[in-house]
């Protein structure tokens, strides 16, 4: 299933919405003009956009719209990254680590926690 694009900012709306579902309009906005220079209405604005973009389901109880995610976080990622590698690295996991590799730094512990890794996913080797 292909998700809708979101922008960043509407991402940012997600992450809430992710975090504490089902949550209300007054909620998103008290979270989100706390940590963010928004206004209430640009909050109410991003979203009825995700709500449009049939990323967002809503129901109202009494006075309030209570916000639900229509497909998990762990989904939105998996489609991201997956765009991310076919755009730039023709779907190749090793050219985008290679990539990293030749151009930002990597420290020991960093290299120690991706071995750590690669082999708890793969103990044979991959195979």
């Amino acid at each position: 299933m292909k998700l809708p694009q979101i922008s960043e900012a509407e991402y940012e709306v997600m992450k809430i919405i992710w975090k504490h579902a089902p949550i209300s309009t007054n909620q998103v906005t008290d979270i989100l003009c706390r940590t963010t220079d928004w206004s209430p209405k640009t909050v109410q604005t991003m979203l009825k956009r995700l709500v449009t973009k049939g990323v967002l389901s809503y129901e109202k109880r009494s006075r309030m719209f209570v916000y639900s995610p229509v497909f998990s976080e762990e989904d939105y990622l998996r489609q991201k990254n997956s765009s991310f590698l076919d755009r730039y690295y023709n779907g190749k996991l090793s050219a985008m680590f290679s990539s990293f590799l030749d151009t930002e730094p990597v420290s020991g512990e960093e290299l120690e926690s991706l071995r750590q890794l690669l082999n708890d996913r793969f103990p044979e080797g991959g195979n």
